[in-house]
């Protein structure tokens, strides 16, 4: 297997504002993985200041794998180096992605309809497995002022969105929650303060804005015990996101949150992301598919495990100036997964 990447400067349309600080660009490096037969998968991991992930690290985890990505006949030989000899966790995503690509690819079908995936087994409406129905997917309006907030909710509504998520941890929450409220109110909103507020004053703006369908992770991370102090003093469902990266953590969720929400950058990719899954189910958890800022090679993989999901947030491809990769769209707040081989993505036209 020949192991290649190269990296791609990711601008944002708009700079981000979280609890955390302002994002206007990011890196992402595209890792490719070409088998004997010429026949090539892809994956993308995108650098972060929280995950640790810069270019230079980037590219030391994937030397430190070339030697046993090397001696790798297939995807399948792929997946079981990254099960024995995991690299860090965002680099793990984009291999394992690069190798579900080419298992797709090799097999003539989508990832989800892959026989190792779950995601493409009729449901209830019986939809074959080479399918996956269109999913509304949340669309991101960053801290700021409330009435901009507001005038960005009218906007996205207008165009199709219909799961609006607002970014808390200022003064004006509060505001800014009910002025997106007001502008599309017919839109499901969830909050999400990135760990910013207080166990007190998550409480008292939760059960001030009843109406919100979610709030992710409104406590900082490392203290499960007090996101289900939250929990029980709010009717707003709790999804725990900077404190659910791994099976052993949804596990000490059992209990304490509504759901967790799974990041294949974070948890390592589709393999561990559906131990993830299946762990939540277990303990009765909702799951929350999210993601970081990335294009839409790093957006796709999360997309084939959509049926899994009760809510989805996969829209970083949307706040991109230009998306280097087209076919997962989501422009009007659909995401179409592509019925075509691998992950259905493709480089954009120059």
């Amino acid at each position: 297997m020949r192991v290649s990447w190269r990296v791609t400067a990711l601008a944002l349309a708009t700079p981000l504002r979280i609890a955390r600080g302002s994002m206007g660009a990011r890196e992402a490096v595209e890792v490719s993985l070409t088998d004997a037969d010429g026949v090539r998968g892809h994956g993308e991991v995108v650098t972060s200041v929280r995950l640790g992930l810069d270019v230079a690290g980037i590219a030391r985890a994937l030397e430190d794998s070339r030697p046993a990505l090397t001696a790798a006949a297939d995807g399948e030989q792929v997946l079981a180096v990254l099960a024995t000899a995991p690299p860090p966790a965002g680099v793990r995503a984009a291999l394992d992605a690069a190798a579900h690509d080419l298992l797709g690819v090799r097999a003539g079908c989508p990832v989800y309809a892959l026989p190792r995936s779950t995601a493409g087994t009729p449901g209830a409406a019986g939809r074959p497995a080479n399918t996956l129905a269109p999913v509304a997917t949340a669309r991101t309006i960053g801290i700021g002022d409330p009435r901009d907030a507001a005038g960005q909710a009218r906007r996205l509504r207008a165009s199709g969105f219909r799961v609006l998520k607002v970014k808390a941890g200022d003064a004006a929450d509060i505001e800014r929650l009910a002025a997106v409220r007001a502008a599309a109110p017919d839109a499901t909103v969830i909050a999400d303060a990135n760990g910013a507020w207080s166990a007190d004053r998550a409480v008292r703006v939760l059960n001030h804005l009843p109406w919100l369908a979610a709030v992710e992770q409104p406590v900082a991370p490392g203290a499960p015990e007090t996101l289900a102090w939250v929990s029980e003093r709010s009717q707003v469902p709790v999804i725990a996101d900077e404190d659910a990266a791994t099976v052993a953590d949804v596990r000490g969720l059992a209990g304490a949150v509504a759901g967790v929400n799974v990041k294949l950058a974070e948890c390592g990719g589709l393999d561990p992301a559906r131990a993830m899954i299946a762990a939540a189910r277990h303990a009765g958890l909702e799951i929350m598919l999210g993601c970081l800022v990335a294009s839409s090679l790093g957006i796709a993989p999360a997309v084939h495990l959509t049926p899994h999901a009760r809510w989805v947030d996969l829209d970083g491809h949307l706040l991109l100036a230009h998306d280097p990769w087209t076919g997962i769209g989501g422009h009007d707040g659909l995401l179409r997964p592509a019925n075509t081989p691998g992950l259905g993505v493709r480089r954009a036209a120059p």
